[in-house]
Protein backbone atom coordinates (compact mmCIF):
# COMPACT_ATOMS: atom_id res chain seq x y z
CA UNK A 1 0.00 0.00 0.00
CA UNK A 2 1.30 3.57 -0.85
CA UNK A 3 -0.93 5.14 1.75
CA UNK A 4 1.28 7.53 4.51
CA UNK A 5 0.45 6.94 8.08
CA UNK A 6 -0.24 10.37 10.26
CA UNK A 7 -0.59 9.70 13.67
CA UNK A 8 -1.35 5.53 13.47
CA UNK A 9 -3.93 6.46 10.74
CA UNK A 10 -3.59 5.55 7.10
CA UNK A 11 -4.25 7.92 4.42
CA UNK A 12 -4.97 6.20 1.25
CA UNK A 13 -3.52 7.71 -1.98
CA UNK A 14 -5.34 7.71 -5.20
CA UNK A 15 -2.92 4.83 -6.21
CA UNK A 16 -4.27 2.71 -3.17
CA UNK A 17 -7.54 2.26 -4.73
CA UNK A 18 -8.41 -0.75 -6.90
CA UNK A 19 -4.70 -2.12 -6.84
CA UNK A 20 -5.17 -2.34 -3.18
CA UNK A 21 -8.96 -4.62 -3.30
CA UNK A 22 -6.87 -7.49 -1.25
CA UNK A 23 -6.66 -5.44 1.84
CA UNK A 24 -9.89 -4.03 1.70
CA UNK A 25 -11.58 -7.87 1.54
CA UNK A 26 -9.96 -9.09 4.57
CA UNK A 27 -10.91 -6.11 6.71
CA UNK A 28 -13.82 -4.90 4.95
CA UNK A 29 -15.80 -8.06 4.19
CA UNK A 30 -14.98 -10.03 7.44
CA UNK A 31 -18.69 -9.25 9.27
CA UNK A 32 -20.47 -8.99 5.82
CA UNK A 33 -19.17 -11.89 4.04
CA UNK A 34 -22.68 -14.48 5.47
CA UNK A 35 -24.80 -11.59 3.60
CA UNK A 36 -22.87 -11.36 0.18
CA UNK A 37 -23.36 -15.21 -0.30
CA UNK A 38 -26.53 -14.50 0.80
CA UNK A 39 -27.30 -12.15 -1.88
CA UNK A 40 -25.37 -14.04 -4.16
CA UNK A 41 -27.99 -16.47 -4.30
CA UNK A 42 -31.08 -14.32 -4.58
CA UNK A 43 -31.26 -15.33 -8.35
CA UNK A 44 -31.59 -19.15 -7.72
CA UNK A 45 -29.42 -22.01 -6.60
CA UNK A 46 -26.18 -22.04 -7.41
CA UNK A 47 -22.90 -24.37 -6.95
CA UNK A 48 -19.84 -22.76 -5.29
CA UNK A 49 -17.97 -21.54 -7.64
CA UNK A 50 -20.57 -20.13 -9.29
CA UNK A 51 -20.96 -18.51 -6.38
CA UNK A 52 -18.05 -16.83 -6.39
CA UNK A 53 -18.42 -15.79 -10.22
CA UNK A 54 -21.55 -14.19 -8.86
CA UNK A 55 -19.76 -11.98 -6.19
CA UNK A 56 -17.06 -11.00 -8.89
CA UNK A 57 -19.62 -9.75 -11.65
CA UNK A 58 -22.02 -8.35 -9.26
CA UNK A 59 -19.23 -6.60 -7.48
CA UNK A 60 -17.53 -5.18 -10.29
CA UNK A 61 -14.66 -7.44 -10.17
CA UNK A 62 -13.88 -5.88 -7.10
CA UNK A 63 -14.70 -8.94 -4.79
CA UNK A 64 -12.55 -11.66 -5.67
CA UNK A 65 -12.79 -14.16 -3.21
CA UNK A 66 -11.25 -17.49 -2.90
CA UNK A 67 -12.67 -20.82 -3.05
CA UNK A 68 -11.43 -20.97 0.90
CA UNK A 69 -13.16 -18.50 2.12
CA UNK A 70 -16.52 -19.56 -0.06
CA UNK A 71 -16.59 -23.18 0.86
CA UNK A 72 -16.82 -22.78 4.46
CA UNK A 73 -18.37 -20.18 4.17
CA UNK A 74 -21.51 -21.76 2.11
CA UNK A 75 -21.31 -25.47 4.74
CA UNK A 76 -21.41 -22.41 7.80
CA UNK A 77 -25.19 -21.09 6.57
CA UNK A 78 -26.16 -24.68 5.70
CA UNK A 79 -25.84 -25.46 9.11
CA UNK A 80 -27.40 -22.53 10.27
CA UNK A 81 -30.30 -23.30 8.23
CA UNK A 82 -30.09 -20.47 5.97
CA UNK A 83 -28.85 -22.15 3.00
CA UNK A 84 -30.09 -25.94 1.57
CA UNK A 85 -28.01 -27.72 -0.59
CA UNK A 86 -28.92 -31.22 -2.95
CA UNK A 87 -26.27 -32.74 -5.72
CA UNK A 88 -26.06 -32.71 -8.79
CA UNK A 89 -24.46 -33.97 -12.17
CA UNK A 90 -22.84 -31.64 -14.69
CA UNK A 91 -23.32 -32.31 -18.40
CA UNK A 92 -19.60 -33.26 -17.49
CA UNK A 93 -20.62 -36.09 -15.48
CA UNK A 94 -19.33 -34.73 -12.41
CA UNK A 95 -20.92 -33.77 -9.23
CA UNK A 96 -21.74 -30.89 -7.80
CA UNK A 97 -23.21 -29.33 -4.61
CA UNK A 98 -25.94 -26.75 -5.69
CA UNK A 99 -26.72 -24.12 -2.69
CA UNK A 100 -30.19 -22.32 -2.54
CA UNK A 101 -32.07 -19.95 -0.12
CA UNK A 102 -34.18 -20.97 3.12
CA UNK A 103 -37.11 -19.13 3.73
CA UNK A 104 -34.97 -18.41 6.88
CA UNK A 105 -32.29 -17.58 4.87
CA UNK A 106 -34.36 -15.23 3.06
CA UNK A 107 -35.41 -13.23 6.34
CA UNK A 108 -31.37 -12.99 7.13
CA UNK A 109 -30.84 -11.87 4.00
CA UNK A 110 -33.40 -9.07 4.52
CA UNK A 111 -32.00 -8.55 8.19
CA UNK A 112 -28.44 -8.09 7.30
CA UNK A 113 -30.07 -5.49 4.56
CA UNK A 114 -31.72 -3.25 7.06
CA UNK A 115 -28.68 -2.92 9.17
CA UNK A 116 -26.16 -2.75 6.47
CA UNK A 117 -28.84 0.19 5.21
CA UNK A 118 -28.59 1.59 8.70
CA UNK A 119 -24.48 1.13 8.72
CA UNK A 120 -24.20 3.09 4.84
CA UNK A 121 -26.42 6.11 6.02
CA UNK A 122 -24.47 6.38 9.22
CA UNK A 123 -21.28 6.05 7.58
CA UNK A 124 -22.78 8.34 4.95
CA UNK A 125 -24.03 10.87 7.62
CA UNK A 126 -19.57 10.87 9.14
CA UNK A 127 -18.07 11.41 5.33
CA UNK A 128 -20.38 14.18 4.01
CA UNK A 129 -22.52 11.93 1.91
CA UNK A 130 -26.40 12.95 1.47
CA UNK A 131 -27.89 10.72 3.97
CA UNK A 132 -31.43 10.47 6.11
CA UNK A 133 -29.53 9.29 9.40
CA UNK A 134 -29.63 12.41 10.54
CA UNK A 135 -32.85 13.31 9.73
CA UNK A 136 -34.32 9.76 11.40
CA UNK A 137 -32.72 10.15 14.50
CA UNK A 138 -33.33 14.11 15.14
CA UNK A 139 -37.12 13.33 15.44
Amino acid sequence: MNGRSHFGVVVLTPSDTRDNMNFMDGEILKGHLEMIVLAALTDGPAHGYAVIQKIRRRSGGDFDLAEGTIYPALHRLEQMGLLGSRWTTAESGRQRRVYSLTARGQRALAGHRSTWQRFVDAVGGLVGETSHAATRHSR
